[in-house]
């Protein structure tokens, strides 16, 4: 039986989730604080679910994970998180 997929899910802006889409933006960043320390820090992900807000029916896609870093100290501090390739866009016409 073949291993089951880690995915990240992150919700996403519109804006930032065009030029993801469209293949402009490789790095999503998160601010270095607990919340994502737990999320991201030691974690391997084989893929990332974006979505564009909260409803049921919103524009989703698939990207590949490539692996997360950390830059900057004290307030400044974020995580890098590294994109692949789009996988899949499910309810996406885009721009």
């Amino acid at each position: 039986m073949p291993r089951q997929k880690s995915i990240l899910h992150l919700t996403l802006k519109r804006n930032w989730f065009e030029e993801i889409a469209a293949g402009k933006k490789n790095k999503e960043y998160r601010e270095a604080k607990p919340y994502w320390e737990t999320r991201l820090v030691g974690r391997n992900y084989d893929e990332i679910v974006f979505r564009n807000g909260y409803g049921k029916n919103v524009p989703e896609m698939r990207v590949e994970f490539l692996g997360v870093t950390r830059r900057g100290r004290g307030k400044s501090a974020e995580f890098v998180i590294k994109l692949g390739r789009v996988l899949e866009k499910k309810r996406w016409k885009g721009p």
